[in-house]
């Protein structure tokens, strides 16, 4: 009898020894796959999952221990992990962040809306008088005209441009309150004003209040996040992001702009010796999520995957190139395929393990077709500034299977 129960142990603890292997084998495809680095310690993990107990419902949803996602922050901005995204929207609490003077604590009992200036009806509105109206609800990108970095091989999607994220907006539109209040027909521009410290404001053309602006106070099915402009913000789709102003607290009316700090010292760029302003509209743009930095690649079939968007409508079609740009092959795109909005990109390649270059390029439904950064260089001039960059990327693909960013400069 102590003879088989040796062996029923024996049995046992090489069961649970090749159950440890292949979970540690597990992290570490997962840590080589991904580049997603694994927390160095995790709950214990049960040899048999089906015969622990585990915990019983909570008030809140948790991620896996092994999911250990986060954004990048700096003084003033915080990026989206795009390289470890699925499907089209972004986790709430993964949306990029990019503020003027920080984030505001907001009693949505207190808030208030005042819409005045070239109106009939000037008027003060609450939350709740918000909720009353009819609401609405689009799955819509939202960007940062400054996302781009360039400079060092070993760079991420996320730090290259992961100053946008895309989410379900909810709330009323515009030009519903603009119909309450009475808009004068001679008003060609409204200021929109925060209430953060910086007390951001923008000045923006009436026409796009009247086509499609929000005013929003959901997200992804839950209230704004406050660091996205809890209790309610301003949400233009497609333009760039400090246009659509959180925590917004007014907005008035006139039949010019008002040429404030934001929009005069900032948000402004040099264009061959001349200032653009007012360059609202996010230009057609995509990135190759995977393979990326870090991942190690094996040779084999690949299947390229990667984001596209344009803030002029929908995207029309992703090309991707695997030789460096000499040919382009049409990626599959993936449904759905909506207006303004984040969509997804896939093509299959096999690697015959020789050093290349892989890329996409993103073109929209107007026919504009994403540039190389020596274009953008050639229309705009070498002092062209920080904003509104789109060029194509490109990952370096090494014999060893390493994958590395190309850092190009322009100035």
């Amino acid at each position: 009898m102590s003879e088989e129960r040796n062996k029923t142990t024996q049995r046992l603890s090489r069961r649970k020894l090749l159950v440890g292997a292949a979970t540690a084998a597990t992290i570490a495809l997962v840590r080589t796959a991904t580049g997603q680095q694994v927390p160095a310690a995790v709950p214990d993990i049960p040899a048999d999952p089906t015969k622990t107990q585990g915990p019983p419902p909570g008030t809140l949803g948790s991620r896996s221990p092994f999911e250990q996602l986060k954004k990048i922050p700096s003084d003033t901005s915080s990026r989206t992990p795009l390289q470890h995204l699925h499907g089209m929207i972004t986790p709430s609490d993964l949306h990029f962040e990019r503020h003027h003077g920080g984030v505001p604590l907001i009693d949505p009992d207190q808030y208030q809306l005042l819409i005045h200036g070239m109106v009939k009806k000037p008027m003060i509105f609450t939350l709740r008088d918000l909720k009353r109206f009819p609401s609405v609800s689009r799955i819509a990108f939202l960007e940062c005209s400054g996302n781009f970095r360039t400079g060092r091989e070993k760079m991420t999607p996320q730090e290259i441009c992961g100053l946008t994220s895309q989410s379900e907006w909810t709330g009323v539109m515009l030009a519903t309150l603009f119909r309450e209040v009475g808009v004068d027909s001679r008003a060609t521009w409204f200021l929109a004003e925060g209430s953060d410290a910086a007390v951001m404001t923008r000045s923006i053309p009436v026409q796009k209040g009247w086509q499609d602006a929000m005013i929003a106070y959901g997200q992804n099915g839950e209230a704004l996040r406050p660091e996205q402009g809890y209790p309610a913000r301003l949400f233009l789709p497609g333009w760039e992001g400090n246009t659509s102003v959180k925590w917004l607290r007014r907005i008035e009316l006139s039949d010019k702009p008002f040429m404030t700090r934001e929009e005069t010292s900032k948000y402004t760029e040099p264009v061959n010796g001349k200032i653009r302003q007012f360059s609202f509209d996010m230009d057609a743009r995509s990135i190759i999520t995977f393979p990326a930095y870090p991942v190690q690649l094996e040779k084999g079939w690949v299947e390229i995957r990667g984001l596209a968007w344009s803030g002029r409508g929908k995207i029309l079609k992703v090309e991707v190139s695997t030789d460096n740009g000499k040919k382009w092959y049409p990626a599959q795109l993936q449904d759905p395929v909506l207006d303004k909005a984040h969509t997804r990109f896939r093509y299959l390649w096999r690697w015959d393990g020789n050093e290349t270059a892989i890329m996409s390029r993103a073109i929209d439904e107007t026919g504009y077709i994403q540039p190389t950064l020596e274009k953008l260089v050639q229309a705009r001039g070498r002092d062209m500034g920080g904003y509104h960059l789109n060029p194509i990327t490109a990952w370096e693909i090494k014999r060893d299977g390493q994958v590395l960013f190309r850092p190009e400069k322009w100035k």
